[in-house]
């Protein structure tokens, strides 16, 4: 058994786990928000691991069941004032009130801890309702738009420019909000990051509705003066930790 460790830009550390996953990992572990542990038998092929992870750090280990132990580590979770987030494989009851997702460390989303997921989720909770239309912007494992689903969302529409991202979500297209027709969603929801949510402000002012929401998220405290200043009439900035919501 051996283990690498590699680090990442925090926002790509979702996408990073599901890769890990997909090249046979038996277990990994978040050190951080921006590293992660990934855990391989002695038959994985180090040399395409290093290759495909350039710059990690190989460490030999124990043998032992670390599959086991990496989910151990993951303890479902209540989120704002409804949802409750569970791993797949553990059957604890939803609590009375709150709607269930399954969360899949193979997924793009990880965890499910991250501050800015957190933050999106709850927002989606003061800002959708019933009959509403949703695009999901970077929808990653398509967290955000199986949770305005479950919200009541009449339509949803999530893309990604990543098509592993696409595929493991198992919803959307490949592509970003710029192949999106205008005026489209009542609520707009782009966690991804503020040097793409500043890119693409037009076109997510452009695919909200007269009188929606755009919900921008993936932003770092000292980001939030660059995104803010991308849009014209910025409604409230909720924060989590380090993490910044702009609702928009």
């Amino acid at each position: 058994m051996f283990s690498l460790e590699i680090e990442c830009d925090p926002e790509d550390r979702d996408l990073l786990i599901a890769e890990l996953w997909e090249q046979g990992s038996e277990g990994i572990v978040e050190l951080n928000p921006g590293a992660v542990r990934a855990f391989f038998d002695e038959s994985a092929d180090r040399r395409l691991l290093h290759s495909r992870f350039p710059g990690a750090r190989e460490r030999k280990e124990e043998q032992r069941d670390w599959v086991q132990s990496s989910r151990d580590l993951i303890q479902p979770m209540e989120v704002g004032r409804r949802f409750f987030l569970a791993p797949e494989w553990r059957d604890d009851p939803t609590p009375e009130g709150r709607l269930r997702i399954t969360i899949n460390p193979g997924m793009a989303f990880g965890t499910g801890v991250h501050e800015s997921t957190q933050l999106c989720l709850e927002a989606l909770e003061d800002f959708i309702s019933p009959g509403m239309s949703v695009l999901d912007v970077g929808t990653g494992s398509g967290i955000l738009a199986r949770a305005a689903q479950l919200l009541g969302a009449e339509r949803v529409i999530a893309c990604d420019v990543d098509p592993i991202a696409v595929r493991i979500a198992g919803l959307g297209f490949v592509g970003s909000a710029d192949a999106v027709a205008d005026g489209v969603a009542d609520v707009v929801a782009a966690n991804i990051n503020p040097e793409t949510i500043v890119a693409l402000a037009g076109d997510l002012m452009r695919v909200r509705r007269l009188g929606g929401v755009l919900l921008a998220s993936g932003i770092e405290e000292h980001e939030l003066d660059m995104v803010v200043g991308a849009f014209p009439h910025v409604r409230e900035v909720r924060r989590k930790g380090n993490w910044v919501l702009v609702v928009v």
